[in-house]
């Protein structure tokens, strides 16, 4: 038989990167969810550093009511019980630890936030089927919960789609090897892409969803084209305000965006820089870039390339280097790399503290010259890092 589970009574100290409230028994560090620093709780560690929440003891004055009744429950949302102005607080005091803990930076200048509703931003969702429900996977597990009501996280749009989902389920035509289904939405169209599915699915299926093959996602920017499988980024009302935080304000001669995707930087890069070079690995996006491009009258030099191959085959330095990488960050080639051809502007968009941390400590001849939190997913511990470094 196995040990019995601990249940301990804890103060939670603060809140740590991925979603967990942090308290200390005897010296060891416990990690468990839904709670507020300050709180009084017990917990059950039945795996340390990860404990259960079993009873809150003494709640915090800041702690709200959750809008979502499957929250702590579907693994979507970590912060519901918290006010969105707290949210963000404490997102930037994690990223400071982040930054101080991973990569040895202490960075004391200001980091200013940039947000938007904390309520329907969402455009893009993936939800789970099983025996003819739908919804999100419990948190830590392959449970499904199901979503029989709106997300209150989702579009107005990307609910009614999950509302035509449900009905096509209950319809005998609806295949039920499909196991995963993401929708995408520019709350006109609806996009549909089956992401897991035991065959493969027919084209009948996505006209009876009435699923747009390619998304034309308007923006202030532009228009992009969004193809299935190309990724833009998910917070509506947030686009605008990334691109602004993350491009310089003065021009130049020469520009290379990383990581370039359907084109959302480099477009209104182009207009700043009269050579920009784009790099994307997915064919999809890649494509969508080269027509998004076009559409917009402008000359950009579009590479379906890895960043990796591109760099190290690339002598000379623009004059700036915009880089959204995913969450798994640069990692040591491509920042081996740019030690290397040595541009003296280089902005990282990080989705992901730990690794932006660790790219930025690699990134030794730079220094920093600015950290903006965007808070691409309000209610969740996830955040957007802009970070604009300067050759030293």
């Amino acid at each position: 038989m196995g040990e019995i589970p601990i249940v301990n009574e804890v103060v939670v100290e603060k809140w740590v990167y991925g979603g967990g409230a942090l308290a200390r028994v005897d010296g060891q560090v416990l990690i468990a969810p839904f709670l507020l620093p300050g709180e009084k709780a017990r917990i059950e560690a039945a795996d340390p550093p990860h404990a259960r929440l079993v009873e809150l003891l003494q709640p915090s004055a800041e702690r709200v009511a959750p809008p979502c009744a499957l929250f702590a429950q579907c693994g979507g949302c970590h912060y519901q019980h918290a006010p969105y102005e707290f949210q963000l607080a404490r997102k930037v005091d994690i990223l400071r630890e982040q930054l101080q803990r991973v990569g040895k930076l202490k960075w004391e200048g200001e980091i200013p936030v940039i947000g938007g509703p904390p309520m329907g931003y969402r455009n893009r969702a993936q939800f789970h089927i099983s025996e003819g429900r739908i919804g999100y996977l419990a948190a830590g597990s392959h449970q499904l919960v199901p979503v029989d009501a709106e997300c209150p996280v989702s579009s107005p749009r990307l609910n009614q789609g999950l509302e035509i989902l449900r009905r096509r389920m209950r319809d005998p035509r609806f295949p039920r090897f499909v196991r995963s289904i993401e929708l995408f939405t520019n709350e006109t169209e609806i996009q549909v892409n089956v992401l897991e599915s035991d065959r493969p699915v027919a084209r009948w299926f996505y006209e009876w969803c009435d699923s747009a093959g390619s998304i034309e996602y308007a923006t202030g920017l532009g228009v992009f084209r969004v193809s299935p499988r190309s990724f833009f980024q998910v917070n509506r009302f947030l686009v605008e305000k990334l691109v602004e935080a993350s491009l310089p304000r003065d021009g130049g001669d020469s520009a290379l965006d990383l990581y370039a995707g359907v084109g959302l930087f480099a477009v209104p890069m182009a207009r700043l820089f009269r050579n920009v070079t784009a790099i994307e690995a997915g064919a999809s996006a890649a494509r969508d870039l080269t027509a998004n491009a076009a559409r917009a009258g402008l000359a950009i030099d579009g590479r379906n390339a890895r960043v990796e191959d591109h760099l190290a085959k690339l002598d000379a330095a623009p004059d700036f280097v915009l880089a959204d990488p995913p969450r798994a960050g640069l990692g040591k080639s491509v920042t081996a790399n740019l030690e290397r051809i040595a541009p003296q502007r280089v902005t990282i968009v990080s989705c992901d503290p730990a690794t932006l941390a660790r790219d930025l400590a690699a990134l030794h001849s730079y220094e920093i010259e600015s950290i903006a939190m965007v808070d691409l997913f309000p209610q969740t511990y996830h955040l957007e890092a802009v970070v604009a470094l300067r050759r030293r």
